[in-house]
């Protein structure tokens, strides 16, 4: 299908992009790469009166590791994620995760920023976001603010950020040197979204997990983060026992959509599947 008619505006700044956001209002929306929002368009289940592009904004593009702060501007893409040996030196899973997402042709355009701001819960980055702890920066009109990623989506398609306020950046403190990491993700095909992902990273101290977290991609309306099955982690060695309590832990929080990725409980069986494999996978590469 075809979109409906709009007004197509490129700010420069931030300021001027939340100016915008104010004076149009529920007319105008953001857009970034536009893999989510086009489609949406298309189907006219997106009518915006306004489209608001992004992509001039210098501000809110670039990668700066500082120490273990990292910080990624919402404009990054998914292509320019992957090549960043600076993030791949302090947080590997970024680019195990970043490489699964659709094809290269979209990882060119699409952004980081798009991917975790929009709510759908199908998207590979808000999981791992949670795992992360990251947090993410918020512009509006009466400043900037910042949201855990636990705390930031509420619904599908629905998240914390306010009529008017922009994502800017994304926010996270590196995981600590010789952790282990997996993004497992089933899909039906190359490019498809999951039928359940799971995001694992752990630290061992003589065999014994002393860290650990876990996010699970698109087996709820929103992104989860599974306190139950890190808790079932922690302090143990890694044994059948403690991971299978771990991935017990982990199912009993999905609640998939039945779609033609499956039924509920086809969905959350490979869930547990996944969680299992990427917590053996993190283990064999904790150093």
């Amino acid at each position: 299908m075809i979109p409906g008619s709009f007004d197509y505006h490129r700010p420069q700044s931030i300021s001027e992009a939340v100016g915008m956001l104010a004076d149009m209002g529920d007319d105008a929306i953001i857009v970034a790469g536009g893999h989510s929002l086009i489609p949406m368009m298309k189907l006219r289940m997106a009518l915006p009166e306004h489209l608001i592009d992004i992509q001039d904004i210098s501000d809110i593009k670039g990668i700066t590791v500082s120490g273990s702060e990292v910080t990624i501007g919402a404009m990054v893409t998914q292509a320019e994620l992957i090549g960043s040996e600076e993030i791949h030196a302090v947080c590997p899973i970024l680019r195990e995760t970043a490489l699964q997402i659709a094809d290269p042709q979209i990882r060119n355009v699409g952004t980081v920023g798009g991917n975790v701001a929009n709510g759908d819960p199908g998207n590979d980055m808000p999981a791992l976001m949670q795992a992360l702890d990251a947090t993410f920066v918020l512009a509006g009109g009466s400043g900037s603010r910042d949201v855990k990623a636990r705390d930031f989506y509420e619904a599908a398609f629905f998240t914390a950020r306010e009529e008017g306020e922009i994502l800017t950046a994304i926010k996270f403190t590196a995981p600590p040197a010789g952790h282990g990491y997996a993004y497992m993700k089933q899909k039906r095909k190359i490019g498809d979204y999951a039928t359940a992902a799971a995001a694992v990273m752990l630290t061992l101290n003589n065999g014994t997990v002393s860290s650990a977290s876990i996010g699970l991609t698109n087996v709820a309306d929103t992104p989860l983060y599974a306190d139950a099955a890190v808790a079932a982690l922690v302090g143990s060695s890694l044994d059948d026992a403690s991971i299978k309590a771990a991935v017990e832990a982990a199912k009993s929080i999905t609640d998939p959509a039945i779609d033609g990725r499956g039924p509920k409980e086809f969905r959350t069986h490979i869930l547990g599947v996944m969680v299992e494999r990427a917590i053996r996978a993190a283990a064999a590469n904790a150093a």
